[in-house]
């Protein structure tokens, strides 16, 4: 852990150095991801700080009670002894979960899909108690929520729900909850007073970031040849019109409009571009939704990850087999415990310390 302290160290004051540096603050992009950097960084420097004093405490705490003669100061000097380990053994702890190997994705903002699954309108009843259960966990834990788009059931419930949540760390928050979760409830329109099951699906995706669309000259052919048409006096008598063509995607933009072929190149190039973003965009929006379906499966109830169980105030997670029994807190937003236990065993899975 020494080790990667110390880059993780050295790291947070680079960062700091270019945030203050004036040509940062002219290049937003650079600006946002530096940002990112630092408020990760910042609280290992700040635990590594706790770390120190708390261990110079517990050096001096050992040397009063070899050296004092005071018994009341020895007195406190014990007591100190008796609680410093625990509080460096548990700051170690959180050290050493910040400092393991970090998908770049994490410091992102999130897309949060919220989908009625198999139970009709008791399953979009569901859909919109999770709603409500991730908005007070983002209020809890200072996430902004933004809606994107909804679309109500008939019975007063959400058949889909999409919120953007943004805040540090958001993406990383939240990504363990995508999957199938499952509720067994006694419905509102439940005449007879048994219990159903229902489901609904989570996906919670990265949002995709602005597309750096620089282009290789090499990827570019470039073709002159005479305008024709309306254009002025340089129609027909000059090569002013201009043919690009990206050979990697096979995008081809002809301009003609402007008198000179520079001013057609420029406009080409804009065109070309807008043609490259969207493209790009378009298969950001694929990737995401195969990344969709590779989360939440058909939706099938079967398929759970997380099962809520009203009669019995129980909540099951099915990946690391977790029962709370506190129901009404976690539908509150009280998700601690259980996102907790996740981010443990995805540590307990991922940690090499050797």
């Amino acid at each position: 852990m020494d080790a990667r302290l110390r880059q993780a160290l050295e790291r947070a004051e680079e960062v700091a150095r270019e945030l203050a540096d004036p040509a940062t603050s002219r290049s937003p992009k650079r600006l946002t991801t530096l940002g990112r950097e630092h408020a990760r960084l910042e609280p290992i420097a700040r635990l590594a700080h706790h770390l120190t004093r708390l261990e110079e405490e517990l050096r001096q705490a050992e040397e009063l009670v070899q050296e004092s003669t005071d018994s009341e100061l020895q007195a406190l000097a014990r007591a100190e002894l008796e609680r410093l380990p625990a509080d460096i053994r548990a700051t170690r702890d959180e050290l050493r979960e910040r400092l393991l190997p970090r998908d770049p994705l994490d410091d992102r903002d999130a897309i949060l899909e919220i989908r009625a699954g198999t139970g009709g309108e008791e399953a979009a009843l569901f859909a919109a108690d999770l709603f409500r259960m991730y908005s007070r966990f983002c209020d809890r834990h200072g996430l902004r929520v933004e809606p994107l788009s909804l679309s109500e059931g008939t019975g007063g419930g959400y058949r889909e729900i999409v919120v953007v949540v943004r805040g540090t760390g958001a993406f990383g928050t939240l990504r363990r909850e995508s999957g199938v979760h499952r509720v067994q409830r006694v419905p509102t329109t439940e005449a007879q007073g048994r219990i159903h099951t229902s489901a609904a699906t989570v996906a919670v995706l990265p949002e995709a970031e602005e597309v750096d669309l620089s282009i290789d000259p090499q990827d570019l052919k470039i073709d002159v040849f005479r305008s024709s048409g309306p254009g002025g006096q340089s129609v027909n008598t000059t090569d002013s019109a201009v043919r690009i063509t990206h050979l990697p995607s096979g995008i081809v933009v002809s301009q003609q409009d402007q008198k000179s072929q520079l001013q057609n190149k420029l406009k080409a190039m804009d065109v070309l571009r807008a043609r490259l973003l969207d493209r790009a965009i378009a298969e950001q929006e694929a990737a995401r939704a195969s990344d969709r379906r590779a989360m939440v499966g058909t939706g099938d109830r079967s398929a759970k990850i997380r099962t809520y169980n009203y009669p019995q105030s129980r909540v099951t997670d099915h990946r690391i087999s977790l029962s709370v029994h506190n129901l009404p807190e976690v539908m509150d937003g009280d998700l601690e415990a259980i996102m907790g236990a996740l981010r443990m065993a995805s540590r307990e899975e991922r940690e090499d310390w050797s």
